[in-house]
């Protein structure tokens, strides 16, 4: 008997109305959930019956999710989902974000309208609860928002390089698929509303350093991610 799939019995037929956007979501949180492994084949064909779609959304959800970085498409061998990061990856990433996202900041301070400002400040006062144990679904609100509030201070920067440069990391998808901290909702909250006070008061240094702060704030809270499994209990004997 042909051995079932690990996501048997997870997927629901997508709502014909929102047909594209529903395939996307819905292999977006196999992914994300690990119940499609890093670095698994994926399987167009069987996705598309359990999703009661032609293959078609499908192919198109997955070169959304590669645009993504959360699948890879290799020359006769169709698609893969990408490794999750190395610690190293890990790092970088990190150094990446605090070279471009405090420059941001900065410039978001100086540049910002009235109008920037009040949609800045809106988005950091704008909460989601999230609570332990949940899956990607169920913290996939938090992730959003936490995304929304970059790529908004990347927009009103006035680069349109740094805009695209920080859209196209994706970080929250590759780090949120590694390891979520659930506890550190508020606290991102928190440090997002301090960004949000000092670009909304001009003050160029002051968001430099609250994005700074935030930023190693959230790579302290991603470091379980690292920490080696327990050891399995001594059998006995």
């Amino acid at each position: 008997m042909a051995q079932q799939p690990a996501h048997e019995g997870r997927l629901r037929p997508a709502r014909r109305l929102t047909l594209a956007e529903d395939v996307y979501e819905s292999i977006k949180a196999l992914v994300m959930d690990h119940v499609l492994p890093p670095g698994e084949r994926v399987n167009i064909d069987a996705l598309a019956r359990e999703l009661d779609v032609s293959p078609t959304p499908v192919r198109e959800a997955l070169a959304r999710l590669e645009a993504d970085g959360l699948v890879r498409k290799r020359p006769l061998s169709g698609y893969t989902t990408t490794p999750l990061l190395s610690r190293a990856e890990f790092d970088d990433l990190f150094d990446v974000r605090l070279l471009l996202e405090c420059a941001t900041a900065g410039r978001a301070a100086t540049q910002a309208s009235t109008e920037d400002r009040r949609r800045i400040s809106a988005e950091a006062a704008a909460t989601v609860d999230v609570e332990a144990g949940d899956g990607y679904r169920r913290h996939a609100a938090f992730t959003a928002l936490d995304a929304r509030f970059h790529d908004l201070i990347a927009e009103v920067s006035g680069s349109p390089l740094l805009r695209d440069t920080v859209t196209r990391l994706h970080s929250h998808l590759h780090l949120h698929r590694l390891y979520f901290p659930t506890a550190g909702a508020p606290d991102t909250n928190t440090e997002h509303q301090r960004i949000a006070a000092a670009i909304a008061a001009g003050d160029a240094p002051g968001a430099s350093e609250a994005m700074r702060a935030h930023l190693t704030a959230a790579q302290v809270r991603h470091l379980p991610a690292f920490d080696p499994p327990p050891p399995a209990p001594a059998s006995e004997v």
